[in-house]
């Protein structure tokens, strides 16, 4: 018998299971989470009007409700938490799966003044992750600006221009749903660097644009015809050909006098964050860039403003050291091969990685399964020596002795029920609870 723990629940960890308890009967998983909830960011990432991929849990659900696969969530992992060693000690192998849980900044003058957020703290908030920063984005903002050109971008624009009456059929969080619908931005700027054939949207993220009640998208023709590939997009791959097809016929429109506008902007690199009324950031001032031959962009000496009380930076996402294992600062990532830690240069036996702290952000949801495969593949070839070694006996009573209080698959299922009974008092579907306060006294009834 090998007994394995992965600390993730999200799509990598629980690919991670599926693949070991695919490939070997005789692999027991104990897949660990710091939350009391599986799914990671296919629960606290996608957007909550997202409902297709967010379907996606019945898939990971069936996986974690396997005889061999044991989800223990409220486990924190290094820091005031289980020790790696200490984990070392109770599993065989140990596979780690915690993404990249820190995002990129802008490094520029007044990034942080009041009104200026990561996209990944807005997205945290309209998810009802726990650790979410008390509601304060909207306060004041008639104009938003969104730096940055992926689809978390194209996430929190659309968020940011939804009716309640769209967002209330969906899970997110009440005092979300009511803010929002007291919104008074009337217009998101949603800007890039570098042109539309460099943007990372997938074109269906983009069209979905064009599809908001009462929401008017806009894009300057001038814009677009900066970027050389527009002129003939044949040539490019398919995704950023479809995009260029999408823009034009946008940019080509008239405007149709709608409530809120959205705006496509290219070509402009934050310089500066500049503050406004109340010491709230009040504009942003961009540079002009223009290509530079090579698919990057050059300064052009040429500024512009653009007045915001709220500002998104959507920028990309990076790891973070988990304390007792190696990690590449420059990378963002665990120092690895075909998923095996490497400590000096030399596999750590029994230590792997899968996910993004392994290979960086990037990729889509699906792209968790063939990197989460290829390190089992390197985990079930050392298992041999691995499995000679004793443990101490099921770590569950170990865990607790650690100081750990896990929150087991009826834990989780009585957090689901709460969520419905929430939902169902204030006249609506599955309402997500908010903190950590209501989701361990819900977890405890189970």
């Amino acid at each position: 018998m090998l007994r394995v723990a992965v600390v993730g629940s999200g799509p990598s960890g629980v690919y991670t299971a599926q693949s070991l308890v695919q490939q070997d009967s005789e692999v027991f998983v104990d897949v660990l989470d710091r939350l009391p909830c599986p799914y990671g960011l296919v629960r606290y990432g996608v957007a909550p009007d997202h409902e297709k991929i967010k379907s996606l849990q019945q898939n990971l659900r069936t996986v974690l409700e396997h005889e061999r696969v044991r989800f223990l969530g409220g486990v924190r992992v290094g820091a005031d938490g289980v020790s790696v060693d200490r984990l070392r000690e109770l599993y065989h192998a140990v596979v780690y799966c915690v993404g990249a849980a820190a995002d990129r900044r802008l490094r520029v003058p007044g990034e942080d003044l009041p009104g200026s957020f990561s996209a990944t703290e807005f997205v945290a908030w309209y998810s009802a992750h726990p650790d979410a920063a008390a509601d304060g984005f909207l306060a004041g903002a008639r104009s938003a600006v969104v730096v940055g050109m992926g689809n978390v971008a194209v996430d929190v624009t659309r968020v940011l221009a939804r009716g309640a009456a769209e967002l209330s059929p969906t899970d997110i969080p009440q005092a979300a749903l009511t803010t929002l619908a007291a919104s008074e931005v009337t217009d998101i700027h949603m800007v890039g660097r570098r042109g539309p054939a460099q943007a990372r949207f997938t074109t269906k993220e983009l069209r979905e644009l064009g599809s908001l009640p009462d929401t008017d998208v806009l894009v300057d023709e001038a814009e677009l015809a900066l970027d050389p590939a527009c002129a003939d997009p044949s040539a490019l791959p398919a995704a950023p050909r479809r995009n260029i097809e999408v823009l034009r016929g946008w940019a080509a429109r008239p405007r149709r006098g709608m409530r809120r506008r959205i705006h496509l902007r290219f070509f402009l690199r934050p310089g500066e964050l500049l503050a406004g009324e109340g010491g709230r950031v009040g504009a942003v001032r961009f540079e002009r860039t223009a290509p530079d031959g090579h698919g990057g962009v050059t300064g052009t000496g040429r500024f512009e403003e653009i007045g915001a009380q709220l500002v998104l930076r959507s920028v990309g996402y990076r790891g973070v050291p988990l304390e007792g294992l190696p990690f590449d600062a420059e990378r963002g990532t665990v120092p690895q091969l075909a998923g095996r830690v490497l400590r000096a240069g030399t596999p750590s036996p029994g230590e792997y990685v899968a996910g993004w702290i392994k290979r960086g952000p990037t990729g889509v949801i699906g792209t968790n399964r063939p990197c989460a495969k290829e390190t089992v593949t390197s985990l079930l070839a050392d298992s041999p020596a691995l499995a000679r070694r004793e443990l101490p006996g099921d770590p569950l009573p170990l865990l607790r002795q650690a100081g750990a209080e896990p929150v087991g698959w009826a834990g989780w299922l009585a957090i689901e029920r709460a969520e419905a009974a929430w939902g169902a008092s204030l006249g609506r579907g599955v309402v997500k609870l908010p903190d950590w306060s209501a989701l361990r006294s819900a977890a405890g009834r189970g």
